[in-house]
Order: C-alpha cells, then sequence, then structure tokens
C-alpha cells in the first residue's frame, strides 16, 4: 500500500526467463510489498490484532523477518542462529515486546534481506543446503531453488493475511 502517491513497483518484466532473476525479482517484490502494506499504519495498529486468529501486523512482519533467515541463514548456510524460529510468547505465537519498535524491526527485517541476498548471490541455484540444525539428514538437503520457492509462497502466503488486516484496520487495499 503506498500512502505517498508514489507509484509502487511492478513486478519482475514478464519476458524475463532467467530463473535467478525471476526469483531475485520477486523476492524483492514481495518484500517492498510487505514494507509498502505496514505503511503509514500507528503504533497502535501495528500491534492490535484485526482478525480472529490473534496475530498483530507487527508479529507477522518479524515472523517474515525470521522466516528468512530459518530458511537462508540457519536452513541453506548451515549457520547457527540462536532462535531460527523467532520470539514465541507463552502460547507459542509469534511475539513482539513492548520496546520493540517498528523502526527497530524495518532495520532488521531490511539487513536480513540484505543478507539473504549475499547468500543467493553467492550460491547456484542447484545447490544444497548444508548440513547443519536444519538439515541434519545429509541424505535430504533442500535446493536452494526450492527454498526460494518456499520463501515466494510464504511472503504470498502472509501479504494476503495482511491484505485482509489492512482492509479491517483502514479500509486500505494493497496492491
Amino acid at each position: 500500500m503506498v500512502t505517498d502517491g508514489t507509484v509502487p513497483p511492478a513486478e519482475p518484466p514478464d519476458r524475463l526467463t532467467d530463473p535467478r532473476e525471476l526469483l531475485d525479482g520477486y523476492l524483492d517484490y514481495y518484500r517492498d510489498a510487505l514494507l509498502r502494506k505496514l505503511d503509514g499504519l500507528t503504533d497502535e495498529q501495528l500491534r492490535t490484532a484485526p482478525l480472529p486468529s490473534g496475530w498483530t501486523p507487527l508479529e507477522l512482519f518479524k515472523h517474515l523477518t525470521h522466516v528468512e533467515i530459518r530458511w537462508l541463514q540457519w536452513g541453506f548456510q548451515g549457520e547457527p542462529v540462536e532462535r531460527p524460529w523467532g520470539d514465541r510468547g507463552p502460547d507459542g505465537a509469534w511475539h513482539v515486546d513492548g520496546d520493540e519498535t517498528f523502526a527497530d524491526l524495518r532495520a532488521a527485517f531490511l539487513s536480513t534481506c540484505e543478507r539473504s541476498r549475499e547468500i543467493v548471490a553467492a550460491a547456484d541455484l542447484g545447490g544444497f543446503a548444508r548440513p547443519g540444525p536444519r538439515f541434519d539428514d545429509p541424505e535430504r538437503p533442500a535446493s536452494l531453488i526450492w527454498i526460494l520457492f518456499h520463501l515466494l509462497q510464504e511472503y504470498a502466503r502472509h501479504l494476503g493475511h495482511l491484505d485482509a488486516a489492512r482492509e479491517l484496520i483502514d479500509g486500505g487495499v494493497g496492491e
């Protein structure tokens, strides 16, 4: 959702045939869409759950940051990550502490996305995840291209949730 009158970025070109450019382009398109859909919400709106499931837009935002970390840093790279599933509340749901601000979470998201781009740029799409805590069976690691498609479906699904939440919050409809 663009609230400043600018035109949102377009999807990658429909004549694009390079799988890497297509995956990279769509991931960045969805990352930007996430930021646009949160743009203009007040702190109270970001922290209020508009849907019966109980998650807030800020919790969804933080969750998607951890999705990137879990699948690319912890999963594909096999790097140690302290809390790959993110912060969970006592009920196991996504959790954002009261002192965490949108600006802080936005900075963490942008930093995480930059790290994800570096990982993807340095790897072969047909490469497989390193053995580690995410894929500890060396006979069954996930391929990078599978992980990237999985990330795309995570973004698409959750941005749909956020579209519904945003419409309930302030009537805004997303692109």
